[in-house]
């Protein structure tokens, strides 16, 4: 399984949410490009990048720090929050990013996701948020009564990379995952499912892992608030 260290970006720096409120942001960080290559020294294959307020905004806004964040590190990064049309999803791939989210696109433009992914393959996620099983878009803010599981099946077969499902009540909170939802999730479709939201220790990261059906998982706050160490989470999840 493997483990993605979060960056999520607001105003230029590295933050945290608590279940997605923007007010309760808590700043970790001023550099964000120091801030991945820390997590590079410690081992870490992926990183996952969030444009906070570029989801809010429906457009790129934290595009300077992402830019910095693609020229310090060596790993592949994915990049979600904003990317709602086809110039802006082109504009990142070129400029370095292996993996574009498409969230609220894959609500409101679900043939976005099916061209790009058509067009890039393996280069191409859908971001799926949920509060009690049901999508959230625009940054978290829109509920819908859309199902998660009803919402992956529409684009199991177009060819995308993974499907990144996060509980948002467990997000930032430090709660533990939801790994049963994030197992059924995966359980119901065949394309590769990354688990976002509460990962607090690495007895959560084992639990995730020891389903047998999840392929990643997304941590933050657990690492910056030092509950749990990037290159010790690294080694155990290898040793497994």
């Amino acid at each position: 399984m493997i483990l993605y260290p979060a960056i999520d970006l607001k105003e230029g720096r590295c933050v945290r949410l608590l279940r997605g409120e923007m007010a309760s942001a808590t700043v970790f960080g001023e550099d964000p490009a120091a801030q991945a290559q820390g997590f590079v020294a410690a081992g870490c294959r992926w990183l996952h990048l969030v444009d906070l307020d570029g989801a809010f905004a429906g457009r790129p806004a934290n595009a300077a720090a992402v830019e910095a964040i693609l020229r310090a590190v060596p790993v592949p990064c994915q990049l979600g929050g904003g990317i709602r049309d086809i110039a802006t999803l082109e504009h990142w791939l070129d400029h370095g990013v292996a993996r574009v989210i498409l969230g609220t696109a894959a609500v409101e433009s679900p043939d976005l996701v099916r061209y790009a992914a058509d067009a890039f393959p393996g280069r191409i996620a859908v971001g799926l948020d949920a509060r009690a099983g049901k999508v959230a878009t625009r940054g978290w803010a829109e509920a819908t009564e859309l199902d998660a599981v009803d919402l992956a099946r529409r684009f199991e077969d177009v060819g995308i990379a993974a499907i990144i499902y996060t509980d948002i009540d467990r997000d930032g909170a430090m709660a533990g995952p939801n790994v049963a939802a994030t197992a059924a999730l995966a359980e119901a479709v065949s394309v590769p499912v990354i688990a976002s939201g509460g990962v607090s220790s690495l007895a959560d990261l084992i639990a995730l892992r020891d389903t047998g059906v999840i392929d990643g998982a997304i941590c933050g706050r657990a690492l910056y608030d030092g509950a749990l160490d990037l290159a010790s989470a690294l080694t155990a999840l290898q040793e497994g």
